[in-house]
Formats: structure tokens, sequence, C-alpha cells
């Protein structure tokens, strides 16, 4: 019997390759002989990087670069030779979490970090970057990210405007021609979880703005510079950017990446799954199990439970989750593949009592599952 076990992280409790332990041990209580093939998954919510290091058995690289304020900080980012591939989130370069709350103001912060992350993944000869958006402190279309490798923005006297949000109002025209000639041979992901459009009313300015620290004007100023960057780009480089599903995150850079670097806009579950292979080691398996913390109606919304039964309901394997808690309201989760679902409490205990114990009762409720699974495949119900 081939049993795939794909969980995503239990919050606080076990990692993606801990809860993925945990279950094979529950596995193997009832078949021993089976066939374990653990696969690791997330949907990019709990950091690119780290599911990436730990999934992919990827090498953590740090590298000095310019913060979302201009002052130096340390980020890493993982590189897996044997993919050719580094992922890298650009809340570690440019994120808001790295400024004060004083200094938070879109007007002035730069992704300029993030493009010298990507600068320093293509000096080791990736063929392939996935970039993590999210958590930002910058609204600056991803010119800061773009002018790092090498992009100019000119303003109406040729002069190169400085890459922060304050400056898109005033770019004029975009030359490419100085960017870096290894993007050419790089396929970028931008790992985008929301679908804002770059500006109007629900864009990255008037939705994001406010919690990086910006007012009613400097929205305003913002999301205008914004559709002004819009203009350009599709005057200068032929791309209608404005309405694309995702462009708007991370204060604009979802556009960025896809208008300078030719970046393609991916949900995190799709391109976990991608990367992990999933699909193909789902075939031939007999059952799939996934699980994390929290199940709920949300859960289809990109969440990684939904992906893995998603992939398994195409190969036609039944699929079961685990989760330490579900909702009241699972929505149609059953009509993504996600065939059963078994909480891990086996009794009534406290939040607190449940995480220190989550290893033991996700064992042994997948020991539960599986001889259930065991008995029904043996018509014994």
């Amino acid at each position: 019997m081939k049993i795939v076990l794909a969980p995503n992280t239990f919050k606080g409790s076990l990692t993606t390759s801990e809860a993925a332990t945990a279950m094979a041990e529950g596995v193997l209580r009832v078949v021993p002989d089976a066939e374990i093939v653990k696969v690791p998954v997330a949907d990019g919510g709990d950091g690119l990087v780290q599911v990436a290091l730990e999934a992919l058995d990827g090498e953590s690289r740090a590298v000095e670069v310019t913060g979302p304020c201009g002052d130096p900080v340390d980020a890493a980012f993982c590189y897996v030779p044997a993919m050719g591939l580094a992922t890298l989130e650009m809340a570690l370069a440019s994120g808001l979490t790295l400024l004060d709350a004083d200094q938070r103001t879109p007007l002035v912060t730069t992704t300029l970090g993030t493009g010298e992350l990507i600068a320093a993944a293509l000096e080791l000869g990736v063929t392939r970057i996935g970039v993590g958006l999210g958590g930002s402190a910058t609204n600056d279309g991803g010119i800061g990210m773009a002018s790092a490798l090498g992009a100019r923005f000119l303003d109406q006297n040729g002069e190169t405007v400085e890459p922060v949000g304050g400056s898109l109002g005033s770019i004029r025209h975009i030359d490419l021609s100085g960017l870096d000639p290894r993007i050419q041979n790089v396929a970028i992901d931008a790992v985008c979880d929301v679908d804002n459009p770059l500006c109007g009313p629900t864009g990255a300015a008037p939705v994001y703005g406010p919690q990086k620290g910006a007012g009613p004007e400097e929205v305003e100023m913002l999301d205008a510079g914004l559709a002004n960057l819009a203009d350009v780009i599709e005057r200068d480089l032929g791309l209608d950017i404005r309405d694309l599903p995702g462009a708007g995150a991370a204060g604009g850079l979802g556009a960025g990446l896809k208008a300078f670097l030719g970046a393609e806009l991916r949900r995190g579950v799709d391109l976990v799954l991608d990367l992990v292979g999933l699909d193909a080691k789902l075939t031939g398996a007999d059952l799939a199990i996934t699980g994390e913390g929290q199940i709920d109606f949300q859960t289809v919304f990109g969440k990684a439970p939904a992906g893995v039964g998603a992939a398994a309901k195409t190969r036609h394997v039944p699929c079961i989750a685990m989760a330490g808690s579900i909702g009241e309201d699972l929505g149609n989760l059953h009509e993504y593949g996600i065939d059963a679902i078994f909480a891990l409490a086996n009794r009534p205990m406290t939040l607190e009592e449940s995480m220190k114990k989550t290893h033991d009762l996700l064992a042994n409720v997948t020991e539960n599952a599986m001889r259930f699974f065991v008995a029904a495949r043996r018509g014994q119900l």
C-alpha cells in the first residue's frame, strides 16, 4: 500500500516535516510494510523561504541588502542546487517588520533590497526564482527592485528618479536596456495570495497603504503614482498590467515583477505543489493524507490541504485531512477532493495542552483513520 503524506505546518506545534513524521508513525502501526512518501507542503503563508529549506532540502544563503528605508539589513534566501532554484521573500529585505512605527511611510520606502536579493540569486546561476510577496513596507510598484537589477526610471528631464513610492508620479519613461541580461534565462514566479489590481479603489495604495503608514492624502498620491506607472508601462513596454489580479500585491511589486522581469503571478500553494512534485508522487497511491492546524470554509481559498485534495482528486486517489481544529462551516471543501476530516483532540483539552501533544495526537488520529480506511477496503464496513 502506497500512502502519500502531504501535511502543512501545524502552527506553533509541528513543522511540515515533523507533521509528516507523526503521520507516518500512525500509518505504520496499521500497515507496517506500507510505502510511505512524505511530501511536506505549504501555501506560502508561513514563509516561502522556510518551506523551501524544509521541503526541498535547500541551503540558506545570507546577504546584506538595502532595507526599506535605505539602511543595510541582513536577509536570507533558499538555494536548491539540484533544482537550479532560489526562493526568497520580499518581506525579509523590504518588509514592514524591519521598521519602527515612526519609520513607516510608503512615500520613501523602497524594494531596492528585494532586487539585490534577486541579484544574489543570479550570481549562483539559478534558472528559476520564486519571490514571496506580502508583508511589505513599500508601495513603489517594484521600481526599487528593478533599479537594483539595472532598470532606469526617468522623469520629464531624462533624469533617474529615486526608486521610492513618492517618485511614481514623476516617471515619464522606462529604460530596460541596462537590465541584468541573466534575467532572460531565468523563470521567475511571484507568489501572490491576494488578487488586488495595481490601482483604483481596491488597489495597492487604498487597501494596504494605511497599514504601512500612509494617510489619506498619501494614499491618493500613491494611487495616482501607480496609475501613472501603469500608463508608462503600457506605452513603453506594451503591457497592460493595471487590472492584472495580484498586480497590487506588496505595494505593486506584483506588477513590477511581471512588467520588468516577465514573472508569472502564482498562488503560493500552486507553486509549492509544483516544486515538490506532488502530482507525480501521487501516481499509484492508495491514499493521500494532508492536514494543518485549522480547517474550515476558508481552506478552499488557496490553502495547502485543498491543493493536496484537488491534486489527489485528479489522480482518483482518496484523500483525508487531519486538523487541530475543525471549523463549524466547511463550505464545499469536500468537492475539492477532501473525503473526510479528522480532529486531533481525543478528549476535551485546552489549546495549550493540544499544542504540546500535537505529535502524539496526530500519530494517534492517523492510526485510527488508517484502521477505518483498511477496514473499508476489505469490505468490513
